[in-house]
């Protein structure tokens, strides 16, 4: 039986998102769902004590970056990642190829692979469906990605052709290179850019080998919001209904709510972690940049609606005055505050669904977070 299972319990009848349940083998889950991403084995400035505390139920790792450092044979030596970084709930791993190609300035795509360099030290590597798989097993994650290239946005048709088809053929070998499937579910990954009839293809390529989830691929790397939204219109029904469906790298809180409507059940980004350390949070009322001088004097929480750690205790004022500063506990406060603020977002998403209203919830929230008119906000 696949560790990874997928229950269906509600459709939103206003909008046909789906309200669900993700079985792990480190516990169930409710989706739609938000998670917090530990490139590391760490979700910056966090502890596991915290996110537990605040609602999170799977978190993210990166299998390029722990195969780089500590390296994969240390985890699997320390009981794997769960253990490795005490964390008893769903992990994620994604197969490192979406890094392989943001990060490596030399690259060089072959059907076996691709070679290119390490960035940190220059040192040359291969990183092929095989290897993925090899790290991933030895990472012990929940859910393991497939190894799939993520072509750039804009792309031409025909790169993009191809790019689909060594994807599907990659799947394939990601499958038979699995060495744990009773242990990890490994999910495929749909590509194929903003051509409906690629994305159909791959969708197509991928169900046939029957994985227990599949992620949407290739979005939210420069595309407008539109683009996003009519392909996942188009991709998501490709999917089955059965089996989890995860949009990779989107966190923005309209687009959480977007691609929820979507049909999508899982959602990830670094966007929390990444404008908290800059001093930026979200709110009920809308982005806060903390940094500006307009705050000095603010003894009000960040978000007056919020009752996590942060806003229960500090002031905008003393907030902004620990960012000024550079003190790691600024960053923590903002950090503590923003994915708390994103899990919440989901299970009010998943509140809405039940009532059968995530349409009218939709149209608040933006109303309220200025995602509408000429000057709406955006991150």
């Amino acid at each position: 039986m696949t560790p990874i299972r997928y229950e269906l319990i509600k459709t939103c009848k206003q909008t046909g998102a789906r309200l669900g349940i993700l079985h792990t083998p480190h516990g169930s889950f409710e989706t739609p769902m938000f998670m917090p991403v530990g490139t590391l084995a760490t979700v910056k400035t966090l502890s596991p004590e915290e996110l537990k505390e605040m609602g999170a139920g799977v978190i993210l790792s990166n299998t390029y970056h722990l195969w780089l450092r500590p390296g994969h044979d240390i985890v699997k030596e320390a009981g794997g990642l769960h253990s490795f970084m005490n964390w008893d709930r769903g992990i994620l791993t994604d197969s490192g190829g979406f890094q392989v190609f943001s990060l490596s300035e030399f690259r060089r795509i072959e059907e076996e692979g691709v070679y290119f360099r390490n960035h940190l030290n220059g040192d040359k590597l291969f990183l092929s469906p095989e290897k993925a798989m090899e790290i991933q097993n030895a990472l012990g994650s929940d859910i393991m990605m497939a190894f799939d290239e993520c072509p750039p946005y804009p792309a031409t048709y025909e790169y993009m052709k191809q790019s689909v088809e060594r994807t599907s053929r990659w799947a394939e070998r990601c499958l038979k290179a699995h060495q744990r499937p009773n242990e990890q579910g490994l999910f495929g990954i749909v590509q194929g850019g903003e051509f409906e009839d690629l994305r159909k293809q791959s969708a197509q390529d991928l169900v046939s080998l029957d994985f227990p989830g599949y992620a949407v691929g290739g979005l939210s790397v420069g595309e407008p919001k539109d683009v996003m939204n009519r392909v996942l219109e188009f991709t998501t029904p490709l999917l089955p209904a059965n089996k989890p469906r995860y949009l990779m790298g989107v966190g923005s809180p309209d687009s959480l709510i977007d691609g929820a409507i979507r049909g999508i059940d899982m959602f990830d980004c670094v966007l929390p972690t990444r404008i908290g350390r800059n001093g930026t949070v979200m709110t009920s009322q809308g982005r806060v940049v903390i940094k500006n001088a307009k705050y000095a004097r603010d003894f009000s929480p960040l978000d007056p609606n919020c009752d996590c750690y942060t806003c229960r205790n500090y002031t905008r004022a003393y907030i902004r005055h620990l960012i000024k500063c550079d003190e790691t506990f600024g960053i923590r406060l903002t950090s503590y505050h923003n994915v708390y603020f994103l899990i919440k977002l989901m299970e009010q998403v998943r509140q809405a669904i039940r009532e059968d209203r995530l349409g009218d919830f939709r149209e608040q929230f933006f109303e309220q977070y200025g995602f509408h008119g000429p000057n709406a906000k955006n991150f």
